[in-house]
């Protein structure tokens, strides 16, 4: 039957090497089931709901469910993923973020819009300068103390000065703070921040770490001024180290943080009653800080986190002479300076704390 062979076909392209059929076009995720095929190309069932959405770009059917006509197999064969790529990210700017499959849905629907819809990337287009692209003003919502509202707030970001300022209004003269852009960081945090649209921006103050919470109601806005960020950064690292070659100064635009979660921390003298913490760990500035609660503004500490080499160490177990009345998994880190204890809530996240501290005490 047609049917079965046509399908068996479709199979065929979307295994077939050279093709990049093998993953989805839009965020890499192994072994999509779907394709659009006005656009020739093999998504997964998470972008393929996004592509629903572009009824004028995109046509959605799923390799096994959906009966293929002989003209869309034939129309399949001559297009596929890496022609897709070749055309819509012909022009992607360095510092614009490519979204992967693990990243939320903000940002994979505004990059395949920003692809198919706006078609920003293709080759006619002229590339933005970072320091250009960098600058931005605007509002966004940001998250206040005390009653945990959201705020409207007035923003600015320079790559040209490199800094971000916000304003309490557009009309304020002073700004409430300027952030340098060397020090600032975003990431999304749709699930901390109870928005689909939340973001996540860091930095550093007289050597503390700030964190703003912020969203719009728009899901291109909010992306757009993830990716200003991340321009501004890009400008900020180009002109500080011109010698580091570009594949290993994108990783550092923007990070997130390799894990986050609640542990019990005790004092210094491990004497102390442990106390419920929310920990971020920094692989990148090989830092685990720790905040009261998900939504401080402000880290109650943070604990630098050096090499094996260098007398770091994981270990499962009490320091000697350390007793804890609590029946639960314990981690301790163990500095040059001093031990550090932790006490988990169960032997999985005891297992996954150790995983990545033991992963950061392994990099170089």
């Amino acid at each position: 039957m047609d049917r079965d062979r046509n399908k068996a076909l479709l199979l065929e392209l979307q295994r077939a090497a050279g093709t990049g059929n093998d993953r989805c076009a839009d965020c890499g995720q192994p072994d999509p089931e779907w394709a659009s095929c006005k656009l020739g190309i093999f998504i997964c069932l998470t972008c393929s709901g996004i592509h629903r959405n572009l009824p004028a770009i995109s046509r959605v059917k799923s390799l096994r469910l959906d009966f293929w006509e002989d003209n869309l197999i034939e129309f399949m064969k001559n297009h596929g993923n890496l022609c897709a790529k070749a055309k819509y990210e012909a022009k992607v700017p360095p510092y614009y973020y490519i979204p992967h499959s693990c990243d939320c849905l903000v940002l994979r629907e505004q990059w395949i819009r920003a692809k198919y819809e706006r078609e920003e990337f293709v080759a006619t287009q002229v590339c933005q300068d970072p320091c250009s692209a960098g600058s931005r003003e605007g509002f966004l919502w940001k998250l206040g103390q005390g009653l945990r509202q959201f705020h409207k707030r007035h923003f600015i970001l320079s790559a040209r000065e490199g800094v971000m300022k916000y304003y309490y209004s557009k009309e304020s003269r002073g700004a409430k703070a300027v952030i340098s852009v060397e020090s600032l960081n975003a990431m999304f945090q749709a699930l901390k921040t109870g928005h689909t649209h939340g973001l996540q921006i860091t930095y550093t103050t007289d050597g503390q770490t700030r964190n703003l919470f912020v969203y719009h109601e728009s899901g291109k806005e909010i992306v757009d001024w993830f990716n200003a960020i991340r321009a501004a950064r890009y400008h900020y690292l180009r002109t500080a180290f011109p010698n580091v070659p570009e594949p290993e100064l994108i990783p550092r635009i923007t990070r997130k943080f390799v894990k986050e979660g609640y542990m019990e921390k005790t004092g210094p003298k491990q004497k102390e009653a442990f106390k419920k913490r929310w920990f971020s760990l920094d692989s990148q500035e090989r830092k685990l800080i720790y905040f009261k609660t998900p939504l401080d503004a402000f880290a109650r500490g943070q604990i630098f986190i050096g090499r094996r080499d260098e007398g770091y160490e994981i270990r499962a177990d009490l320091p000697k002479g350390v007793c804890v009345k609590k029946r639960k998994p314990v981690i301790t880190l163990v500095t040059p300076g001093r031990e550090f204890v932790f006490i988990c809530d169960n032997d999985g996240k005891q297992k996954e704390w150790i995983d990545v501290l033991n992963g950061v005490i392994s990099q170089p």
